[in-house]
């Protein structure tokens, strides 16, 4: 079993593992592909071995590193609002921009 962690960024938690790829939300601040990030909001961290740390609800000092791979938009969510009979229609789209991250250390 390899080295994983759990983290939290966005509002939503990921399951990582070192050279693992994944798609988070967008996160504020103005980043390039190619940036490094930390996230510093580890909720459980297991050594593959014999250790697992569970936080409370975060581990202190604990930290996963990855690099920004790609910075896009997912496919356009469209939402339609009807009424029959009342003249009522109206359609919006909408694309959640969000971040493919290489996880390349977990700390």
């Amino acid at each position: 079993m390899k080295e994983f962690a759990i983290i939290q960024t966005g509002g939503k938690q990921y399951l990582v593992e070192e050279g693992a790829t994944v798609k988070i939300e967008k996160i504020k601040g103005d980043h390039k592909v190619g940036d490094s990030v930390v996230f510093n909001d580890v909720l459980l961290s297991d050594d593959g071995k014999d250790s697992t740390t569970i936080g409370a609800p975060f581990i202190k000092g604990a930290k996963v590193e990855g690099e920004i791979k790609k910075i896009s938009r997912a496919k356009k969510v469209v939402v339609i609002k009807y009424k029959a009979k009342s003249n009522y229609f109206k359609k919006r789209g909408h694309k959640q921009p969000y971040f493919e991250v290489k996880i390349t250390k977990v700390a």
